[in-house]
């Protein structure tokens, strides 16, 4: 008599995600893998940079985002005059008390939308790398922390318009990942001229789960098992970044690290109990994108992931 093997079941965590994602895909029509990158890129414990011009969903989709996972949400728009207290916050003095108070900052927050970020200038830009590396703000000599989860999604509008700011290599550095919107397929475009305001469908929308899960959900990405194989792997990649003759400058260890926290992550956000190179190779380029850049010509960050994924054998 043969011996029926059942599938693994899916962790719980994958289910959980399900009715996330569900919600998520209603309200931005047509980039389901989009969506699963931010929420993988949140899971990791990292912040993301969304690149692409206006109009396509950027600040829909940190709304969407925030909403549905429960968490509190503010926006700041950078501008050129932006100041650094404007995000940090600042210190005001009492008269009745004769001391200073501190006035906390939108910083402050679990989801910090900075619109436009490249749009201020390098100093404001600077204001969030601290929040972003340490999840602590550190303002007149006290530190304070952030709250729990805090996730960053900055938008980014591509650098030959007119009025922005480079982001400098530091600041780049502290996004996890950058992705792109990309413009809508024909039927997804046809189905937002037809459908309701994506903004009144944002007001309606109820968390689909907790705080306490999601900060569960992120300490479970840790226990996602790399064999020494894929770790391997994982290592020539990383490698040939740093020997390549065509990138100024290879993946650094802390972006190596990151690429593996990002990969047990979408392991885990598609039912995986142990890292594969598929994983690995689903969030490349979202990771690797903007860290490694080309010494002559032009290439996207699709196009730098496949050089990569192409050159290094899986085994």
């Amino acid at each position: 008599m043969d011996t029926i093997v059942k599938e693994p079941a899916a962790p719980l965590s994958a289910e959980k995600l399900a009715p996330v994602f569900e919600q998520l895909e209603t309200i931005i029509i047509g980039k389901p893998e989009q969506i699963r990158l931010a929420v993988t890129c949140l899971l990791a414990g990292g912040h993301l940079l969304v690149e692409d011009v206006p109009g396509l969903g950027k600040t829909v989709l940190a709304h969407a985002l925030a909403q549905t996972l429960g968490l509190e949400f503010r926006r700041v728009q950078f501008t050129s005059d932006l100041l650094p207290g404007d995000i940090l916050g600042t210190s005001i003095y009492d008269r009745n008390s004769g001391q200073f108070h501190f006035n906390h900052g939108p910083v402050f927050t679990q989801v910090l939308l900075a619109d436009e970020i490249n749009r201020a200038t390098p100093k404001s830009q600077s204001a969030l790398l601290e929040a972003m590396e340490e999840r602590q703000v550190s303002v007149d000599g006290e530190t304070r922390p952030l709250p729990e989860p805090f996730f960053v999604i900055a938008t980014q509008n591509p650098l030959e318009q007119l009025g922005t700011f480079p982001l400098p290599e530091s600041q780049l550095d502290r996004f996890l990942m950058r992705i792109q919107m990309g413009y809508p397929t024909k039927a997804a475009e046809f189905e937002l001229f037809q459908g309701e305001d994506r903004r009144k469908m944002l007001a309606r929308l109820k968390p689909a789960i907790s705080t306490g899960t999601l900060l569960e959900m992120q300490q479970q990405v840790e226990k996602v098992f790399a064999s020494g194989s894929v770790l391997e792997y994982l290592y020539r990649l990383l490698t040939f970044s740093r020997s390549s003759e065509l990138f100024k400058t290879g993946i650094s260890t802390r972006a190596g690290l990151g690429l593996l926290h990002a990969a047990k992550a979408w392991a885990m956000v598609h039912g995986n109990e142990q890292l594969l190179p598929g994983d690995i190779q689903a969030v490349f380029s979202a990771v690797a994108g903007h860290r490694l850049q080309p010494v002559d010509g032009h290439m996207t960050a699709e196009q730098i992931g496949k050089h990569v994924l192409e050159s290094v054998a899986v085994d």
